[in-house]
């Protein structure tokens, strides 16, 4: 089951270039995590200031260990105080997939 991780952050322009920075080492780490597929970041031309990061990952399990992986949490600790409203964190499977229990 593919898992899509599609996060949302705005900052001030100010910020802008501090948050890059911090999301590409976010990107480093996930990077050698297990079941880390792929990862694209997207700067919005209609809202300025406003980053989306989509992420891969092979399993729901292996996304939700890294979700809550403490370096992550740390960096993400910084990326928060950057933001102008808190991230929007949605997370997507094929349709086609089995659903897991609960859902």
């Amino acid at each position: 089951m593919t898992v899509k991780v599609i996060i949302e952050r705005t900052v001030t322009p100010e910020n802008q270039d501090k948050l890059q920075t911090l999301l590409k080492q976010l990107r480093i780490m996930a990077v050698n995590q297990p079941g880390y597929e792929t990862g694209e970041t997207l700067y919005s031309v209609d809202n300025p200031g406003t980053h989306i990061v989509i992420s891969t990952w092979h399993s729901l399990p292996e996304w939700q260990t890294w979700k809550n992986n403490p370096e992550r949490k740390k960096i993400l600790n910084e990326i928060d105080r950057l933001l102008v409203t808190p991230a929007k964190e949605s997370t997507y499977i094929e349709p086609w997939a089995s659903l897991p229990s609960g859902i």
